[in-house]
């Protein structure tokens, strides 16, 4: 079946459409990752299934496959495009020992000590599995760490701070290096007033890691049927009747994990997350005289201490990589000023690559909760519905987890008490409720207007 084009100015927010059949944004990622996987194909005719799960990025095709792997039970993946079409085959591969926004020392102030290290723990643990994960599956992984940069002096008093919660509260093993260590150990980043170094940390290409993922689980009975969105569902007699282009799909359970390109005709998630633009570059590779001039020495990934950050790395073909955030809506998201903030990013960090030739420019949506954290839940306890968003960007190393996690609650299985008490996973994503539930919602197209004050804001607390 040909693909659609690509609409390079999609909205999630916006638009009840998710497409069907459409083609990937013009990745590296993409360019690079080679054949996908064959799949099933669109769902042409109705058709039963255990389980249906809606998206087809790390988070869905690792929940298929524990659910097959765990549980005995054999998946059907909706994927309303092609297969890993959103953040999997758009993000930066940084796979940290994170999830959502917040930091650890956030963890603290916001839900005290003792859930901050099972959250923490549970993490962490994520983490571990994902690295794993990517062990086994050949998605060039490069297990440097993460190397937090900070782009102020000022900032360094910041990093010193975290390095102390990481250290004496959780047990890490993080590491302040100066400037000139950044610089010799590293890469020349003129930027860099200083950095930590977080040791948990793995680079991955995201693509060819979810390709692994579903390759796994179809080895052991999970379908994927590409170009066939979700449309909606009604339930009759305890089984969901899920509408797609060609054909009905009749479940019992359903895992929805649609990460930013949820779109607000699905009512379980309608107003829970607000999309977020990321826009990424990848450069012609450098020559062995470029690598030199910057000092790259190594393929470990960075951010920046801006709230608006930068996420970049060396490619191990010598490409340099880079993003950051973007348009505040889809829109405008193809105009030039959006490119020109990553190819002036380039020019600051390292000056000896201005004006280089980029080959990749692309974007993506991030899904952003209102509370800066994850959910991994069942939203209404009397429908057999569950969902896994919210990773604000990090979900790279937990959405695998997560997806696990995602797989006992749909199976039914028993999780530990204390892990099911987490913030993560005992309460559902909601609006922030300050006007009332009802009003809130009301005035959830207005998101954006705020986004955009917000971003000003940023910018200034950024740079000036």
């Amino acid at each position: 079946m040909p693909s659609v084009a690509y609409d390079p100015l999609y909205d999630p927010l916006t638009s009840l459409d998710p497409g069907s059949g459409v083609d990937y944004a013009p990745s590296y990622w993409v360019a690079s990752a080679g054949k996908p996987p064959t799949t099933d194909g669109p769902v042409t005719q109705d058709i039963d299934t255990d389980v249906v799960i809606i998206g087809s990025g790390s988070t869905g095709v690792s929940t298929a496959l524990y659910l097959a792997q765990e549980h005995g039970i054999q998946a059907t993946i909706l994927e309303a495009n092609q297969t890993a079409w959103g953040c999997s085959s758009r993000s930066g591969g940084q796979g940290q020992n994170a999830s959502g926004r917040l930091s650890r020392s956030q963890w603290i102030e916001r839900w005290g000590l003792d859930t901050a290290k099972k959250l923490d723990r549970e993490i962490y643990t994520g983490f571990e599995n994902f690295k794993e994960l990517a062990s086994e599956i050949d998605c060039d992984a490069f297990d440097g760490g993460h190397l937090y940069i900070a782009h102020r002096p000022e900032k360094m008093i910041y990093l010193q701070n975290e390095a102390k919660v990481r250290k004496e509260i959780f047990g890490y093993d993080p590491l302040l290096l100066s400037a000139q260590e950044v610089r010799e150990q590293y890469c020349d980043d003129h930027d860099a007033a200083g950095a930590l170094l977080e040791r948990e940390g793995v680079g991955i290409h995201p693509l060819k890691f979810t390709f692994g993922l579903l390759k796994k689980a179809q080895t052991l009975g999970v379908k994927i049927h590409t170009a066939s969105p979700a449309l909606g569902w009604e339930t009759i007699n305890g089984v969901h009747h899920i509408q797609t282009p060609c054909g009905v799909v009749r479940a019992k359970r359903i895992a929805i994990c649609t990460g930013g390109y949820g779109v607000q005709g699905l009512k379980p998630i309608k107003n829970k997350i607000l999309p977020i633009l990321s826009n990424s570059l990848v450069t012609r590779p450098l020559t062995e005289a470029e690598i030199k001039a910057c000092n790259f020495r190594s393929n470990a990934f960075l951010t920046d201490t801006r709230t608006l950050r930068f996420y970049y790395r060396l490619l191990k073909d010598q490409r340099l990589q880079i993003g950051s955030r973007s348009s505040i809506g889809g829109a405008d998201a193809s105009s030039p000023k959006h490119l020109k903030l990553l190819t002036d990013a380039i020019a600051r960090k390292f000056p000896p690559l201005a004006g280089i030739e980029i080959d990749y420019s692309w974007w993506g949506w991030v899904d952003v909760s209102h509370d800066m954290m994850p959910r991994i839940t069942q939203p209404d306890p009397t429908q057999p519905v569950w969902y896994a968003l919210g990773y604000g960007g990090n979900g790279v190393s937990f959405s695998t987890w997560a997806g696990k996690r995602l797989a006992g609650l749909v199976a039914g299985k028993r999780v530990d008490s204390d892990v099911l008490k987490l913030p993560i996973y005992h309460s559902p994503l909601e609006f922030p409720n300050a006007f009332g539930r009802f009003q809130s919602e009301k005035l959830a197209p207005f998101r954006r207007l705020g986004q955009s004050v917000l971003y000003k804001w940023y910018w200034f607390k950024d740079e000036k």
